[in-house]
């Protein structure tokens, strides 16, 4: 499988499709996912162009490890500048498109341009074509995945679909597949619309073979025995994430009421297990994994099970940031930006923005179309969505901006309720109880991202613990002893293991089984999975080594255009104390932030004073060409 990477690129102005094809030095350096996206974008695309323009490229990406029947390796990333944030943006999907497209020949598929009419574009290996799209327009994402389905009838295909807020142009449009799976974050699918094009379609393929068949079994074969004596997997197969509802909310540090506590009354109501208990229906899966964590949940004649389920950052901007503890909201809300194509935590987190806004006075009746936006009103989520998704004026097309852009036609006042980093919502993992992730918030290159580093209870577990041993395989690192310590050992904690995740989103990893940390296979299986499905051999130097550069090429991206260390912050809400639910208070403050941000950049090899990657951190990456 590890042969020459073949790039498949779409000009939609022009209507045209050519392949080229990677050397083998440079496939090892950019292996697949997001890093290989960077790397075509900054060897095709200025970084200044417009994210809603023709030259701004749309990339989809898998890796050599893509489609083999293994848990965790079904995952396409999708890289753009984002319309959200104006940074160098991807986002990462699940399901079974990304092992057909692999399955099809194609490390990337690269779409520039913008067609004069509404098209798709279909894959069938070396088939290539652009087709009407037309009557798809306008179309939810359902509906234009069942008619495409129709059209091509006979024939076994995956999608990947924008709805209306992607042809709308919302700036946290998603892009859905499987009517429940999304490249959800940086507006992957604003990006998709302003091009003119509906969906990704691939043809079902034939699965590649691995390289050593029976070395890959000795490391997989017993996957049902690794799950059964991972308590952490038995839940999420169980519960699926939003059992996070449960723990975060049972140590005090739930985001509730727009980030202004850590707890909401009758969040019982809203978790994992309530849902497991009360309307899911049935776990779904992605292709070859056994843990099953996708819940598809139904309540008659309201929610649909063919949308799936609310995951737990889905749980918490829709529920607590809201102030809301209705679960039959949740779940219709979940569907809604399923149908719609929308990002579920920007779009919850800026609902909940706009609810503080109204209970403060700064937005008023006449500003909301007369909705009630008080917190707890979990029965205006239909009629906003809706509304976003569309763009209709007033509070729908507000909204549709996101809270940070939102946020500026009100004034300093709507800007210090703000909760996001580079413009991009908060996820739903609070910074006083994991103080690493402040930093990787800070930083991280696209704004804030919960799935960008590991969280900080890894350097809490026992030292007889996988979970604290897995991390120790990267660095050494100090155990911790409390919530809320951020210090050097933490920064260098947030950049260690920000290159792994980073190495993940690389080769289209699932982080819920290859992490470093509490998932189901660690680093050193890695380095066989490697081995055994593509007859590579690597070390954990080396996967590090290709997280840190697909970092670097992403910060050189955005510094093209001027950002730098005065965007790596945080927002106000970071710094407000928190009382767990123990009754002891977290604060973060800004001076021990700027320090550990300095150890950040220390550790990195970034200038200190401009958060610009050296020249001698570029050589080391053998990337002089920037």
């Amino acid at each position: 499988m590890w042969k020459n990477a073949k790039i498949l690129y779409v000009d939609l102005t022009e209507r045209t499709a050519r392949t080229e094809e990677l050397d083998a030095e440079t496939w090892r350096k950019y292996p697949g996912g997001s890093a290989l996206g960077m790397y075509l974008m900054l060897k095709g695309m200025y970084p200044a162009a417009g994210p809603l323009t023709p030259e701004n490229m749309l990339i989809f990406s898998v890796s050599p490890l893509t489609g083999l029947p293994v848990s965790g390796l079904s995952r396409m990333c999708v890289t753009t500048k984002s319309p959200l944030t104006g940074t160098a943006g991807d986002s990462q999907v699940g399901g079974f498109i990304p092992a057909h497209l692999a399955a099809s020949g194609y490390a990337s598929v690269v779409i520039t341009g913008k067609a004069d009419a509404p098209v798709y574009l279909y894959i069938d290996k070396e088939k290539v074509e652009i087709k009407d799209a037309g009557e798809l327009w306008g179309m939810t994402t359902d509906q234009a995945e069942e008619a495409i389905a129709r059209e091509l009838s006979g024939e076994k295909t995956e999608s990947s679909i924008i709805g209306p807020a992607g042809e709308n142009l919302v700036k946290y449009a998603a892009i859905i597949h499987m009517k429940s799976r999304a490249n959800g974050r940086n507006g992957t699918g604003a990006v998709m619309g302003s091009k003119n094009l509906k969906a990704l379609v691939v043809k079902r393929q034939q699965m590649p073979k691995p390289f050593d068949k029976e070395g890959l079994k000795t490391l997989t074969g017993n996957v049902k025995e690794r799950i059964a004596a991972n308590q952490t997997m038995v839940d999420t197969a169980l519960h699926g994430s939003a059992i996070c509802v449960d723990a975060h909310a049972a140590e005090g540090f739930l985001p509730s009421f727009n980030w202004e506590a850590g707890i909401m009354d009758d969040w019982q109501s809203t978790a994992g297990t309530t849902i497991t208990e009360t309307v899911l229906k049935e776990r779904d899966t992605c292709f070859g994994c056994a843990v099953r964590c996708k819940g598809v949940v139904e309540i008659e004649g309201k929610v649909d099970p063919k949308f799936g389920g609310p995951e737990y950052e889905t749980c918490s901007t829709f529920g607590s940031y809201c102030g809301n503890s209705n679960l039959e909201d949740i779940c219709l809300a979940n569907q809604l930006c399923n149908m719609y194509g929308i990002d579920t935590i920007s779009c919850g987190a800026t609902i909940a923005w706009a609810m503080e806004c109204y209970e403060k006075g700064i937005l008023t009746a006449n500003d909301t179309d007369g909705i009630d936006l008080k917190f707890g009103n979990g029965k205006s989520f239909g009629a906003l969505i809706k509304k976003i998704a569309y763009r209709e004026a007033g509070i729908g097309n507000l909204l549709a901006e996101g809270s940070a852009l939102a946020a500026k036609a009100f004034g300093q006042a709507a800007e210090d309720l703000v909760v996001a980093t580079k413009g991009q919502e908060w996820p739903a993992h609070m910074v006083q109880f994991k103080p690493n992730l402040a930093v990787n918030y800070a930083v991280n290159n696209f704004g804030a991202d919960h799935q960008s580093s590991e969280h900080d209870p890894a350097l809490m577990a026992p030292e007889d613990d996988q979970n604290w041993a897995w991390p120790n395989l990267l660095a050494k690192f100090e155990k911790v002893d409390g919530y809320g310590i951020l210090d050097d050992n933490k920064a260098k904690f947030a950049f260690v293991t920000q290159k792994f995740y980073s190495m993940m989103d690389t080769l289209c990893l699932c982080q819920f089984v290859w992490g470093p940390a509490w998932q189901l296979y660690g680093p050193e299986d890695l380095i066989l999975l490697c081995k055994y499905a593509t007859g590579w051999d690597t070390s954990i130097e080396e996967l590090q080594e290709i997280g840190e550069r697909r970092l670097v090429m992403m910060r050189m991206f955005n510094a093209k255009t001027g950002f730098g260390r005065k965007d790596d912050s945080l927002p106000k809400k970071a710094l407000l104390p928190i009382t767990d639910s123990a009754g002891d208070t977290h604060q973060l403050t800004a001076e021990g932030f700027e320090a550990a941000l300095d150890s950040y950049y220390s550790y990195a090899g970034w200038n200190a004073k401009t958060g610009v990657p050296t020249k001698e951190t570029l050589s080391r990456l053998g990337l002089e060409w920037l």
